[in-house]
């Protein structure tokens, strides 16, 4: 269909504003962290362009390393674990069984919580010396298998990493109203054909709800690529920075005062995320309709 020129000059219209707040909201911050992560500066003086300097020196550093690796098995085990579990609930509870709402209530529910106040009821579970965790330990007569959770090394980031866990209902609520989009005809012909419900799920319900995982899917590795305010409150990115995280670390290189090393996190961070979406995007083979 043809579009005239009064039509055209009234969808620019339309468009301008929207289009204004995101040059001026998004790209522009985008671009100037960008060009900022090439100079030395500390917020204060003048800031002198040393090129790659900045990216030089966080790749030297073990911590940065370390923290780019934890938001890595952080958005993947938000992707193959949240979501592989929000799935499941939510074909269960799309077939309505019996308590299905309040169980659809519950699920979502941590998602009208403060993260720091769950994070706070994990701090309580996983305290050293008056944790539940702990406390149920002794209680069943495993008292030599207690310990400091969230200050020994070789459980620590396990402990945060399962606080994600909480937010299953999140995807599970976006992929139910997927399925609920889904015409009752298929199933009804699968039932007639002899199909199992896991069959018809498996062939069924999976496929035609693939753009809502996937959607569900990057919002997951974008939310635990993001990662700063558990780890904030929980560990402060301990102990010896094996909880650490990117947010984390540029923001103390922020009250270090070293903005250009700040800078230059952001960018890798913001390329690690663009790396994560296109992957995810290419896991599902998208092909326009």
């Amino acid at each position: 269909m043809k579009v005239n020129r009064e039509a055209k000059i009234g969808i620019v219209l339309f468009l301008l504003p929207a289009m204004i707040l995101f040059i001026a909201f998004f790209l522009f911050p985008i671009f100037y962290v960008g060009v900022m992560s090439l100079f030395d500066w500390n917020g204060i003086s003048e800031a002198t362009f040393i090129g790659l300097g900045n990216y030089k020196e966080i790749f030297a550093d073990r911590v940065f390393r370390r923290s780019i690796r934890n938001n890595v098995i952080w958005a993947l085990a938000a992707c193959f674990l949240q979501v592989p579990m929000a799935l499941i609930m939510a074909m269960i509870l799309s077939k309505k069984p019996r308590g299905w709402k309040f169980f659809r209530t519950v699920y979502f529910f941590p998602q009208v919580i403060s993260g720091i106040a769950i994070a706070a009821m994990w701090s309580a579970v996983f305290n050293s010396e008056f944790g539940v965790l702990n406390g149920l330990l002794k209680l069943i007569g495993l008292e030599k298998y207690t310990r400091n959770w969230l200050g020994d090394p070789k459980t620590a980031f396990i402990c945060v990493l399962v606080y994600g866990l909480f937010y299953i209902g999140y995807y599970m609520v976006i992929m139910m109203a997927g399925i609920t989009g889904i015409d009752p005809e298929y199933y009804e012909a699968a039932e007639i054909d002899g199909a199992s419900r896991i069959q018809q799920d498996l062939h069924i319900t999976i496929p035609l709800i693939k753009y809502s995982i996937m959607t569900c899917m990057t919002l997951a590795a974008v939310f635990g690529l993001r990662t700063f305010e558990q780890i904030f409150f929980l560990t402060n990115g301990g102990p010896a920075n094996r909880t650490s995280v990117v947010v984390l670390y540029l923001y103390n290189q922020m009250n270090n005062n070293d903005y250009g090393g700040a800078n230059a996190s952001s960018v890798c961070l913001i390329i690690v995320g663009a790396l994560v979406i296109v992957s995810i995007r290419k896991l599902f083979t998208l092909k326009k309709d």
